[in-house]
């Protein structure tokens, strides 16, 4: 064929056709009459997947992917799925009813076109399916093999921070500089695969709350005894609270020690994220709880304090001398939907990093409960653009002044 005529598409899919088959590139260039030259340049163009060699005359692709592994919901794309996308659009259908008949969604089908299409925008199955199986097995460099940046994970690690949160910090202190940067992915590859970069052995016990097993959600919870027509209940919560809009909402509870023997009471500003630990180390009774409460939250101006938003455990039964001493409605959620303080929840898991499930909390002083709130008030939030609830509080509190 002349170098100066064009050449269609279903001649280029002839020729990957026979080199995908086996047929070694000079072999499948003359079987579709154009130069070996041009066959070779439509291969290079195409991602110059690697190609057997051999004496006997043996070509094809050297890896052409698992034909037989499987596919479906939950797997990756198996050739057979790769087909019918490449049949798809050759009948000229869409994404979605594609996504249809394989039962995909309709942007893993899109995603998949355009990640190993060729240069063209054309799709041909086994081609794809090669170049998906030798992406996968690319080398991939490792990013924590940087001492000073492993440094800096190990130390926030050690403060309680998580890797995400690490990673969303990284990425605005070096903003400029990308080995300094780290994805929270990597972070865990290298907790959990210790002949990977350089953090510390024993730096994945600061994960979690070495919970052994997940806690079912639905499990009977602490109701207290509350007559449902004399108390306030989270549905009657202004709207400005919801949204987060004004400052001053507050959202309480206990973390509860051994055999629930001890306790530390929280509570969690919603807007900022502000903590405030109550320090129980008697009992945590209703006219403990109420005590540490009146005190610690009596220093606040009175609109930092517009709400209070607690569980119906029997520890806020004197929630009327509460409302009264500091003249702030109380809130109390629906039975046994903690979620409801989703801000509190997930402040007390935080905690946990200090205060484990199973030990005895009344070791703690007071001192020790400022510390670990410091460092929650000091710790940047992705929820307030990396600013620290601290810094939100005291601006606050300056325009109360």
């Amino acid at each position: 064929m002349p170098s100066g005529v064009a050449v269609g598409w279903p001649v280029k899919r002839e020729f990957f056709d026979l080199v995908c088959d086996g047929m070694p590139t000079t072999e499948a260039s003359l079987a579709v009459g154009v130069s070996r030259r041009t066959g070779w340049f439509w291969w290079r163009q195409a991602g110059g997947m690697k190609l057997r060699k051999g004496g006997d005359g043996l070509g094809g692709l050297a890896d052409a992917g698992d034909l037989e592994r499987p596919g479906g919901r939950g797997r990756r794309l198996s050739f057979a799925e790769r087909f019918e996308i490449d049949r798809g659009l050759q009948a000229g259908r869409s994404y979605a009813e594609i996504g249809r008949e394989l039962g995909r969604d309709r942007s893993v089908i899109a995603r998949e076109v355009k990640r190993n299409c060729l240069p063209d925008g054309r799709y041909h199955a086994l081609m794809a399916h090669a170049a998906a199986s030798q992406k996968a097995r690319r080398p991939k460099t490792f990013k924590l093999d940087n001492p000073v940046l492993c440094a800096l994970i190990a130390g926030w690690m050690d403060e309680g921070w998580s890797p995400k949160l690490i990673s969303q910090v990284l990425a605005e202190v070096y903003a400029g500089d990308k080995l300094m940067q780290v994805s929270h992915e990597t972070i865990y590859q290298c907790l959990y695969v210790q002949t990977r970069g350089q953090l510390r052995a024993d730096l994945h016990k600061c994960l979690s709350t070495k919970r052994q097993a997940r806690s079912p959600r639905g499990h009977r919870g602490r109701t207290g005894v509350y007559d449902p027509d004399t108390i306030f209940t989270i549905s009657d919560r202004p709207a400005e609270a919801n949204d987060r809009a004004v400052p001053g909402h507050w959202e309480g509870d206990l973390i509860l020690g051994a055999r629930h023997g001890s306790a530390i009471g929280t509570l969690v500003e919603r807007s900022t994220r502000f903590v405030i630990l109550l320090h129980l180390p008697v009992d945590h009774t209703a006219q403990s709880v109420a005590a540490a409460m009146i005190e610690a939250m009596g220093e606040l101006p009175a609109h930092l304090r517009r709400s209070i938003t607690w569980d119906r455990g029997s520890e806020m039964a004197s929630w009327k001398h509460i409302q009264m001493q500091l003249n702030s409605p109380v809130f109390f959620c629906d039975p046994h939907s903690p979620w409801q303080r989703g801000t509190n929840e997930n402040t007390n898991r935080l905690l946990r990093f200090w205060f484990e499930k199973g030990s005895d909390l009344s070791v703690h002083t007071r001192d020790d409960l400022n510390i670990v709130a410091a460092k929650l008030n000091n710790r940047p939030r992705p929820t307030l653009d990396l600013d620290t609830p601290a810094q939100r509080m005291a601006a606050l509190l300056s325009q109360a002044a």
